[in-house]
């Protein structure tokens, strides 16, 4: 009887041969067209190719290459048409009008029913997509991008209609998210759930074979819409094929060695085999990799549980202390090889419409001694101690915090636990402090200053610290009606800096997307919020 191990490895083997086969011409050399090819690994199994369930970057980049929304948001976050062509906003901001695209047609498939196994897409098409939102029978957790909605319609094929409860100014940016893609109701209908396997949407890539676990393989869409500056077709590749190795060391590896096209992010494993301390590339792979470095929508923070009884998280002295104890510089130079920007100027991170170098926590360690002094005159807790929660993957950077702390008189505990373990303590108000990262789900201000607004207490909305504050939430509900971004803008800044004035967190760092490529690969631009975008991308023999 054959083993289940050696059956995986020739069915590995398999899929590596047939691709082989896709990517070259008939009667041609295989190696030939290996330049078409774009490969990447996904360190995270993928659970679907539903749009609907696009929740986390995994799924995302995927579905991505096989699904288009409305609109979508070039490099510098600016809403641009997509299979809209244009819209219309009414003068109070609630009612948004669409126009579709007439040369938008979905992938190929026999269910279509037509000559050419297609259709084109129609205003319909959406009204079907966002009801799957709301379908409890689907549950998908997209569902919230639509609980500003009254109503939605398709006024003919080429019209679609939404109306908002309230005026929302980052709608638009919304609509960008992977959730509000179109799907056609005769293929959803006709797979049932197994859609999640089985996806045809619009994309610069349609599906070709998933082997879960192993290889998930996309060709070329020789139908879609989209052209270059030059009136050529997209995309340029040929297919993608994407891995699932799960140890970060194997996918080094196997850049290294030139199997797959690209490293996203830099992981401990191999950032010092990769990077010089300061953030540069290593020599050795000079002539052959390139790096490039952009802003990511990301904060990473310790976010302090306001509603603890506990006297050290409830002591604002404290908080500030914390703020003020370490040398955030220092640790991103040291801990992550000079990756990212050190979090001193608020929550809104750095890259994003809304981010002002307000006053915030620099490095001051006199400063925070005398805070804690004063706490512990004023207390008589001779002994003050703060506990943070965080995963493994950064004990390192809370282990560092711990020792600066030590030096200013605040007794730092670290407690290490699984990241779903910490993700649902967090949640639920069970740790005092705990470190978290906030990346944005739309390109907009907003989105970050809700976590500081009192009524998205967790678990109704994601304020886990439950910061209160009328002013704040006086401002935040007028930011809401503000439909001229300069002023948004302005009023974003006040709100951030009246919520780092009371120090519910300790930001640490704005994040920074890196991306490692081989040198043959051009068109691979970043983004801030690390979508993966393959349209226009090349790959060089």
């Amino acid at each position: 009887m054959q083993h289940p191990a050696s059956r995986r490895y020739f069915t590995f083997i398999w899929l590596i041969f047939t691709l082989s086969l896709l990517t070259s011409c008939s009667n041609s050399n295989t190696s030939s067209r290996d330049h078409e090819v774009f490969r990447y690994n996904e360190q995270y199994q993928i659970s679907t190719l539903d749009p609907a369930f696009a929740r986390n970057p995994s799924i995302i980049w995927p579905v991505n290459q096989l699904f288009n929304g409305l609109v979508q948001l070039d490099n510098d976050l600016n809403v641009v048409p997509d299979i809209a062509k244009s819209w219309e906003i009414s003068d109070d901001a609630m009612t948004y009008t669409f126009t579709l695209r007439d040369d938008v047609f979905y992938h190929k498939h026999e269910q279509f029913k037509t000559p050419d196994s297609t259709r084109k897409v129609v205003a319909e098409d959406f009204v079907y997509s966002f009801d799957r939102l709301t379908d409890d029978r689907v549950a998908s957790p997209g569902g919230w991008v639509l609980g500003n909605v009254e109503s939605y319609q398709a006024t003919n094929d080429s019209t679609f209609t939404i109306q908002l409860t309230k005026p929302f100014p980052a709608y638009l940016g919304l609509l960008s998210m992977r959730y509000c893609s179109v799907v056609p109701r005769e293929i959803v209908e006709h797979y049932g759930s197994e859609f999640r396997s089985h996806p045809i949407g619009t994309g610069p890539f349609k599906f070709k074979r998933w082997e879960e676990g192993v290889k998930l393989v996309f060709r070329k869409n020789e139908l879609y819409y989209e052209k270059d500056e030059e009136g050529n077709a997209l995309p340029y590749l040929e297919a993608v094929a994407i891995t699932f190795l799960p140890d970060k060391q194997s996918e080094f590896l196997q850049f290294a060695q030139g199997n797959i096209d690209f490293l996203n992010s830099l992981d401990p494993s191999y950032k010092d085999e990769l990077l010089t301390s300061s953030g540069s590339l290593r020599e050795k792979y000079q002539d052959d990799v390139n790096m490039v470095k952009s802003p990511h929508l990301n904060t990473e923070y310790i976010g302090f549980f306001l509603g603890s009884d506990t006297p050290e998280v409830q002591s604002e002295l404290l908080r500030k202390a914390v703020n003020y104890g370490f040398d955030r510089q220092k640790m991103i130079t040291y801990l992550r090889n000079g990756i990212g920007e050190p979090a001193v100027h608020g929550f809104i991170p750095k890259g994003l419409p809304g981010y002002e170098k307000i006053e915030g926590y620099g490095y001051d360690v006199t400063l925070s001694r005398k805070l804690i002094q004063q706490y512990i005159q004023e207390t008589g807790d001779t002994e003050p101690q703060l506990t943070i929660g965080t995963n493994s993957q950064y004990l390192d950077i809370c282990e560092y915090i711990q020792r600066e702390l030590q030096k200013a008189g605040l007794d730092i505990k670290i407690e290490v636990m699984p990241p779903s373990t910490l993700r649902q303590m967090k949640s639920s108000g069970e740790l005092d402090a705990f470190r978290a990262s906030w990346i944005a789900d739309y390109p907009d201000a907003e989105n970050y200053l809700s976590l500081f607004y009192s009524k998205n207490f967790t678990p109704n909305g994601p304020n886990y610290t439950h910061f209160s504050d009328a002013e704040f939430d006086q401002m935040y509900k007028a930011s809401l009606s503000i439909n001229d971004v300069e002023e948004r803008k302005k009023l974003y800044a006040k709100m951030d800096s009246l919520a780092m004035s009371k120090a519910p967190i300790v930001p640490l760092y704005y994040d920074e997307v890196v991306r490692f490529t081989r040198k043959n690969i051009s068109g691979f631009t970043p983004n801030a919020q690390n979508f993966l975008v393959l349209k226009r991308v090349k790959k060089s023999r």
